[in-house]
């Protein structure tokens, strides 16, 4: 099978990093339990890693981190469910300092907390070379891993490329698992992504912050927020999605007070005040992905991702 790269980093053109401070997210991860990993998988003499308290992941992603150590495990139980919305819907945020040197975990999804699916996870960093203590890795060359983007930028997730399973309800995640990538490529200790590829990342990182290291959850889509949000403004029209120049927005119920543009980082390039028009010029946008905000009186809103081509 042949792969093209994947999504650079934070920043650059085509990346797929989510700012923290992106209005995109709705909550945040309230309750988590963890599973300490050891400080060297190949010397479990060493014991296991014991930085961070498990209240540092709980909220808004703020840096502070919980470590999980050598294929140490963090399991999130949410309150509220996850749903299967219009394209990323969660995303796991790390303290990476730079966007090179980069922590991995696989990611996992279950809505009974019995049956775990996994991202498919894709790793094309070259395995000749062990990647050392504070080595680097291409962003590019990883997908579908926690981890892939730098302190401050969540690495989002999208229910839709898990396969469909009688035991899965995308549209009712209850739990999300976040398991430490080994980075080791030694047969032993190795850890594989889903097409049996080593996935080769700093190795070893033999001190008690160890390991992939948790900083927050963030929720996109999700059942009850949802659901509330929109209960009486759900006939809107956003049209055409992918556009070229201009979107057209027609709300059957209830009053628009301001359309807001918003780029993938969660800053706002445009805002128009409505006045009963429902054509917007968007030309002057460059092309890729964006999310339209459109408040209603009453402070009701809706947001949609749209595409510019």
């Amino acid at each position: 099978m042949v792969f093209s790269q994947f999504a650079p980093p934070a920043g650059i053109s085509g990346s797929t990093a989510i700012h923290r401070d992106s209005i995109v997210f709705v909550s945040w991860a309230k309750k988590v339990e963890i599973q300490r990993g050891y400080i060297d998988i190949s010397d479990k003499s060493l014991g296991y890693v014991d930085y961070g308290e498990n209240d540092y992941v709980l909220g808004k992603a703020d840096g502070k981190v919980i470590s999980l150590g050598d294929s140490g495990v963090a399991i999130v139980r949410l309150a509220n469910p996850v749903v299967n919305g219009e394209s990323w819907d969660f995303a796991i945020f790390e303290n990476g300092f730079s966007d090179e040197f980069l922590e991995l975990a696989f990611v996992e999804v279950s809505s009974d907390g019995e049956h775990f699916f996994r991202f498919p996870s894709i790793s094309l960093t070259d395995t000749v070379d062990q990647i050392e203590t504070f080595g680097t890795l291409d962003t590019r060359k990883v997908h579908n891993f926690a981890g892939k983007y730098r302190v401050n930028y969540g690495t989002p997730f999208d229910l839709d490329s898990l396969s469909d399973n009688e035991f899965l309800d995308k549209n009712n995640i209850l739990f999300i698992k976040i398991i430490d990538v080994v980075g080791s490529i030694s047969d032993v200790f190795a850890s594989h992504d889903s097409y049996g590829h080593k996935v080769n990342d700093p190795y070893p990182t033999a001190f008690n912050t160890g390991g992939f290291d948790l900083d927050a959850i963030g929720i996109i889509h999700q059942k009850s927020i949802n659901r509330n949000r929109n209960s009486d403004i759900l006939n809107v029209m956003i049209y055409p999605n992918p556009f070229h120049s201009h979107l057209k927005i027609d709300a059957k119920d209830g009053i628009i007070t301001r359309i807001e543009i918003i780029d993938i980082y969660g800053n706002k390039v445009l805002s128009f005040n409505n006045s009963g028009q429902i054509l917007y010029d968007l030309s002057m946008l460059s092309a890729g992905m964006y999310f339209v905000k459109v408040n209603f009186k009453n402070d009701r809103n809706i947001r949609k991702k749209i595409l510019k081509n």
